[in-house]
């Protein structure tokens, strides 16, 4: 009885440390997990802590960044209305040197239309030096011009007009280098318009005045031929043989003898 009492105790003691040690394996694992389970969680929380730091970075990365294309766009923007303001300042600009490269020009042009017109007024008061009949002569550019007026009329076959004006030079310039010229073309002109009377007073005046002219030949072989045409035979006559001895080589001589059978 009392072995079966010991033995019964024995199982139930066996039973019950087997009971506690299979209890106490159970608490260990249950540990175990719960540690696994605490360490996850501090991982999560971790991860999720290193995210949302990561996030706020991101985000204030983000704010930044837009602030800065914010900042960007604006300074764009200022810079694009400086360079509208600047390319319309430029076009004014370009105008305003237009004008002012218009306004040099006209007046470049006028101080030069200035100067020029200085200098022709400046020849025409200066002397002329010319030529007359061979000989050189200095005029003021008055007188000159009113004898190549003169001349011009006759060569065009104005002889009326000639005369006045070579009669009105001879007024106005009665010392003039011209004289001898104007008298041989006034006795020209006054045979041009048929006024023989006047041409034979004029060659005369001309021949006496200015014998060693080199136009004196020619002057009295005109005053021939004016005589000639008032119907003065006798004194065309006397005139070319006048001339024939005066000046016995000039081509006024020789036209004079070869007149001289035509004179009746």
């Amino acid at each position: 009885m009392q072995l079966r009492s010991l033995l019964r105790s024995a199982g139930i003691t066996l039973l019950l440390g087997g009971m506690v040690a299979s209890a106490q394996a159970g608490l260990f694992d249950d540990e175990e997990a719960r540690k696994a389970i605490v360490d996850l969680r501090g991982r999560l929380t971790a991860v999720e802590d290193a995210n949302k730091t990561r996030i706020i970075e991101l985000s204030s990365a983000n704010t930044q960044l837009l602030e800065q294309l914010t900042a960007t766009r604006r300074s764009l923007v200022e810079l694009n209305n400086q360079l509208e303001t600047m390319r319309s300042e430029l076009a004014t600009l370009r105008g305003s040197n237009e004008q002012m490269l218009r306004e040099l020009a006209e007046v470049q042009k006028r101080q030069k239309d200035a100067a020029q017109n200085f200098d022709d007024r400046l020849r025409a008061m200066e002397p002329a030096k010319v030529v007359i009949d061979g000989r050189e002569a200095t005029v003021p550019q008055e007188e000159k011009r009113a004898y190549d007026d003169a001349i011009a009329a006759i060569r065009g076959g104005e002889f009326d007009k000639s005369v006045g004006m070579l009669t009105g030079f001879q007024r106005k310039y009665p010392e003039s280098a011209y004289t001898d010229s104007v008298r041989f073309w006034l006795g020209n002109a006054l045979y041009g318009k048929r006024d023989y009377r006047e041409a034979i007073a004029a060659f005369r005046s001309f021949v006496a005045g200015a014998g060693a002219h080199p136009r004196a030949p020619e002057a009295m072989l005109a005053l021939a031929n004016s005589q000639a045409e008032m119907k003065d035979a006798r004194g065309a006559r006397k005139t070319i043989e006048d001339l024939m001895k005066a000046y016995p080589q000039s081509e006024a001589a020789q036209a004079g003898k070869e007149r001289l059978a035509s004179i009746r």
